[in-house]
C-alpha cells in the first residue's frame, strides 16, 4: 500500500482525498496543512502541521513520513487576491513547488500537482493538454511558472488542470460559485455572473477519485 502526503488538507479538495482514503482504504494517508486539522475525523490517517512556505519543516514532515507520492493541492487560487497580493501569491504558487519539486527529485517521490485551466486565454477553446498556454491574469502566470518548474524536473509528475471545482466540506474556510449560487438563488436574491465563459465545474469528489488513480497508475503528464 502506497503512502501518499496532501498539502492543503484543510482545503475542498484536500478534506475530499481524506474523505475518500478513509472509506476505501486505499493508500496509506498523511494530510498536511498550515493549520490545525479541520476534518472532523481523526482516526485512520495522520495529520501533521506543515506550513508550504517554510522550507525546512517541509523536509522534515517528509523526511518522518516518507511518502511515495504528494498530492499537491495547497495554492492562492483567487484570481482577483493572487493579482492584489503578487509576491504572496509567487511564494504560495511557485516557491513552494520548487521546494517540493526538489525534495521529490531527492527522495525519488511522485508528484501530483493541482493546476487549472487559467494558464490558458480563454480566446480559441475548448483547449487540450498540448495547446500553448498564454495566462491573462498574475494567477494563471504563477501557475504557468509552476508547471514548467515541474516539467523541466527530474521527478515522476502529474499534473492536473481543474477547472471551478466545487462541493462541501467540513469547515468551510471559503465558498464556491455552486454553493453561492445556490445560496443565492433559495433567498431570492439576483446573481451576477459573466456572461462570455463556458466553464465544465468539477465535483471536488470527481476530482478526489482522480488524484488517487494518478498516483495509484503512477500517471505522468498532462491531464
Amino acid at each position: 500500500m502506497k503512502t501518499i502526503l496532501t498539502t492543503g488538507s484543510n482545503g475542498l479538495l484536500g478534506q475530499k482525498i481524506t474523505e475518500k482514503v478513509l472509506a476505501e482504504g486505499r493508500v496509506k494517508l498523511i494530510a498536511t496543512s498550515k493549520a490545525a486539522n479541520r476534518y472532523p475525523k481523526i482516526n485512520g490517517y495522520e495529520y501533521a502541521e506543515m506550513d508550504i512556505l517554510n522550507p525546512a519543516q517541509v523536509r522534515a514532515v517528509i523526511e518522518k513520513h516518507k511518502p511515495d507520492a504528494i498530492i499537491h493541492t495547497a495554492a492562492m487560487t483567487n484570481v482577483d487576491t493572487a493579482e492584489a497580493n503578487k509576491e504572496l501569491c509567487r511564494q504560495l504558487n511557485v516557491d513552494a513547488v520548487k521546494t517540493l519539486v526538489s525534495l521529490c527529485e531527492e527522495k525519488n517521490i511522485q508528484l501530483i500537482h493541482l493546476s487549472t485551466d487559467f494558464v490558458f486565454d480563454g480566446a480559441d477553446g475548448p483547449y487540450k493538454e498540448d495547446d500553448a498556454v498564454n495566462p491573462v491574469s498574475y494567477y494563471g502566470e504563477s501557475k504557468v511558472l509552476a508547471e514548467e518548474l515541474i516539467k523541466n524536473s527530474k521527478a515522476d509528475w502529474a499534473i492536473l488542470r481543474t477547472i471551478l471545482v466545487y462541493g462541501i466540506n467540513n469547515d468551510m474556510s471559503r465558498s464556491n460559485i455552486v454553493l453561492w449560487a445556490k445560496g443565492a438563488l433559495e433567498k431570492g436574491l439576483p446573481i451576477n455572473v459573466v456572461n462570455d465563459q463556458y466553464r465544465m465545474p468539477t465535483l471536488a469528489e470527481d476530482l478526489a477519485e482522480a488524484c488517487l488513480l494518478a498516483v495509484e497508475q503512477n500517471a505522468s503528464g498532462i491531464y
